[in-house]
């Protein structure tokens, strides 16, 4: 877990020469007979404390001699000041990115843990670029910005590409601790006629690690990720190795037959769609790749020998129940999908059949 606590960095560096000069003045000793103790000439020594000459291998061995600790000691010392110039002057060049961190939601990024917070904006975007992985703004629109721009999802949400951008990089976080086989077509779609007798299940703590687990078997690494304003989505999936698949659920639903139905469409996309594809998922998506998701999602949970009897069964809970018993799923997502074929009305009051989610 990310600590949203600050991290100690001060506003001053301190080179190297700071502490040689204090060991000089606990022994008494002026620049000059220290220049003659270290075989160096008093130029050079003046450069070692004013940090103009870096401490090499061997003045790491002679401070060793001269004045105590080891020769790590000093390299490090070394080390330590030239990456907090470093540090420094990567800070100044990043206030030219500033106006960025108004791109990706921020705000949720620190409250979720994602990142932690910090005191300037500078630093910010340095950490920003380091939740996404990358070294610059332009290499974050090049990995993620850009591939988004053609992504279309509900138009009741106002849809800004730097907060779909941080869900999914968030859920790409979270996949890389799911350890995976390598992915197989075949025992994946094993796994997920096994999942179907999941739906039944309640409590999001019991089938969230149970779903986990299952589809790790298949080489797929599931996600629940809470996504944050300006991200108006159900599900994504992409291929974040060759032989590992990324599918990240937004917990945007609430009800069991919304859940599951994104869960097995995009599932679908894993199934019959291309590795170098990239899914994301809102309302109103219409093209023949989302038709065949939806299709897949659809005869996996109600299989097309059940429909005939679907479009027959009596509106009462009774045989809602007893059908989805049949079946082996939840009768919520019997209810959802006769609503779906415009059999029920979707204030119908066996809308109480449907699982609530309470999510954490």
């Amino acid at each position: 877990m990310i600590e949203q606590t600050t991290t100690f960095s001060p506003d001053w560096i301190s080179t190297p020469g700071d502490t040689i000069l204090d060991l000089l003045e606990e022994r008494g000793w002026k620049q000059t007979e220290f220049a003659e103790r270290i075989g160096f000439s008093p130029k050079h020594v003046s450069q070692l404390i004013n940090g103009k000459s870096a401490i090499t291998e061997d003045a790491a061995i002679r401070l060793e001699r001269v004045l105590g600790s080891s020769a790590r000691f000093w390299m490090n010392r070394e080390s330590q000041y030239r990456e907090a110039r470093a540090r420094e002057a990567e800070l100044k060049a990043l206030e030219k990115d500033v106006e960025w961190l108004k791109e990706i939601p921020v705000a949720h990024m620190v409250k979720c843990q994602w990142m932690r917070k910090c005191k300037s904006k500078a630093e910010q975007v340095a950490e920003a670029l380091k939740f996404f992985g990358v070294a610059s703004v332009e290499a974050w629109r090049s990995k993620y910005a850009e591939p988004l721009a053609a992504f279309r999802a509900s138009e009741k949400f106002d849809k800004q590409p730097g907060a779909v951008a941080s869900w999914l990089r968030q859920g790409e976080r979270q996949a890389s601790d799911i350890r995976t086989v390598p992915f197989d077509k075949a025992k994946f779609k094993a796994v997920l006629e096994e999942l179907r007798a999941l739906t039944n299940e309640t409590d999001p703590n019991v089938f969230v690690p149970a779903l986990v687990e299952a589809c790790a078997l298949g080489g797929v690494a599931v996600v629940f990720e809470p996504a944050p304003t300006g991200c108006p989505v159900s599900g994504a999936t992409k291929w974040i190795a060759s032989d590992k698949a990324l599918l990240v659920l937004s917990l945007r639903h609430k009800t069991n037959d919304h859940l599951w139905f994104s869960f097995f469409h995009e599932a679908g996309h894993l199934l019959l769609h291309g590795k170098k594809m990239l899914f994301v998922e809102g309302n109103g998506l219409d093209n023949e790749q989302e038709d065949e998701a939806n299709q897949f999602a659809a005869n996996i949970l109600i299989p097309k020998q059940y429909e005939e009897r679907l479009m027959m069964l009596d509106h009462t809970a009774a045989a809602t129940r007893a059908f989805a018993e049949e079946l082996g799923i939840a009768p919520g997502i019997v209810i959802g999908r006769m609503q779906k074929e415009d059999l029920l009305p979707w204030g119908t009051k066996l809308n109480s059949l449907k699982a609530r989610y309470q999510w954490q």
